[in-house]
């Protein structure tokens, strides 16, 4: 664990000061007094504070970097640290019944449809603040229906002198050979980001770690790994992000029967831009001299007929958006093909379909994009022969 009381300094890494609870709030305030974000860093989470200026061009100046650091030994000296006791996230949680999905707060919503006991669970990046601040862990809330739920429930916390301390995203379960796997996002403090898979008994947890850190690529900042299963092999489908390559891609690799590492090279399925409605993300780094497009949240479903979609994320005319891609061979190798608009066009993403307890098609995904106010919304869908559509409302 951080200690909080020896990392604010010029020489801590930005990463260090993002899982602080007096340094994030500071350091992220003094970005945005630029038009920057911590999630724009990078891999330069792994270099000292010292070097702030010198990454922005000299946006943010030395005299700026010393009024942070005096007003976080101010905080400190007050005794305002906020830091948390080693053992204080594993206090219960107050589980609260019969709640709505306008009461939780979550991103990049996950819905595991367990039809042994005609149960829903309902996963996703639940810690208040995902981008900054030291992680909680993820949370999971039940329903019988998809209109009431009960939780929250710690699906997963951080064993002491896990790797990662911060940003904890997109977790999604799956069953598989008995037991129970989350795939989920971790950022190391030097800003290196990758998809690890932790194992449970049960779908409601608790999850541990099972891999040995991150299975994506090591040297590659990877997030929103998914498991995908073909004729009994298993794969992982997960996105090199555009902090690395500037226009995001989608990559599959192949990966072990028991799930702990990946076998074989990475596979290429398509860039971002390939799809019509992609653009570029708005207001990043000056650092980035080519336009930047994401690819965020893949999900991968075959429909009754055997056709082989995905689903997945990024940003179009009108924020964030979500589109649909097919496999023209009906295998996770593809060639892969873009519809030519998005399934959703406007401040809402990253979602997944599955199917109901009555077998019915539904999406859920995460509307608005801004946080806190990010919430799950369910959507009826309609399955059609090559692809599925919005059902309208009422």
């Amino acid at each position: 664990m951080i200690t909080p009381n020896n990392t604010l300094t010029r020489q801590a890494t930005m990463g260090q000061w993002l899982v602080h609870p007096v340094g994030a709030p500071l350091f992220c305030e003094l970005l945005a007094q630029y038009g920057l974000e911590a999630l724009h860093l990078g891999l330069a989470l792994g270099r000292p504070l010292s070097h702030l200026g010198q990454l922005t061009y000299g946006r943010i100046s030395e005299s700026a970097i010393d009024d942070l650091l005096q007003a976080a030994t101010e905080n400190m000296l007050a005794g305002r640290s906020g830091s948390p006791s080693e053992d204080s996230h594993f206090l219960p949680i107050p589980i609260r019944r019969d709640m709505s999905l306008n009461e939780i707060q979550i991103r990049d919503p996950f819905i595991l449809s367990d039809s042994t006991t005609s149960t829903y669970y309902l996963y996703g990046s639940t810690d208040k603040n995902i981008w900054s601040g030291a992680g909680t862990g993820f949370d999971t809330y039940r329903s019988r229906d998809l209109i009431h739920w009960e939780g929250p429930f710690a699906a997963f916390r951080p064993p002491s002198g896990f790797w990662s301390q911060g940003m904890y995203w997109a977790p999604e379960v799956h069953e598989y050979l008995g037991h129970w796997y989350m795939f989920a996002t971790f950022t190391a403090l030097n800003g290196h980001r990758g998809t690890q898979v932790l194992r449970a008994d049960y779908p409601i947890g608790p999850f541990t770690p099972w891999s040995d850190g991150a299975i994506t690529p090591s040297k590659w900042q990877c997030l929103d790994g998914t498991l995908f299963l073909e004729n009994g092999q298993p794969w992982i489908v997960y996105c090199h992000e555009w902090t690395q390559v500037h226009d995001g891609a989608m990559y599959a690799q192949r990966l072990s029967p028991d799930l702990r590492c990946t076998d074989g090279t990475p596979l290429f399925l398509f860039s971002a831009s390939d799809a019509n409605w992609s653009r570029p993300m708005q207001g990043i780094s000056p650092g980035f001299s080519f336009p930047a497009h994401v690819t965020d949240g893949p999900s991968l479903f075959r429909l009754d007929n055997g056709h082989l979609m995905m689903l997945w994320s990024s940003f179009g005319d009108h924020g964030y958006a979500m589109g649909i891609a097919h496999s023209a061979s009906g295998t996770i190798e593809g060639p892969w093909t873009q519809e030519q608009e998005a399934l959703w066009s406007a401040d809402g993403g990253h979602g997944m379909i599955f199917r109901t307890h009555e077998g019915c098609l539904a999406l859920t995904l995460h509307q608005p994009n801004n946080t806190p106010d990010e919430r799950a919304i369910i959507r009826s869908l309609t399955e059609h022969e090559r692809t599925v559509s919005l059902q309208k409302r009422p």
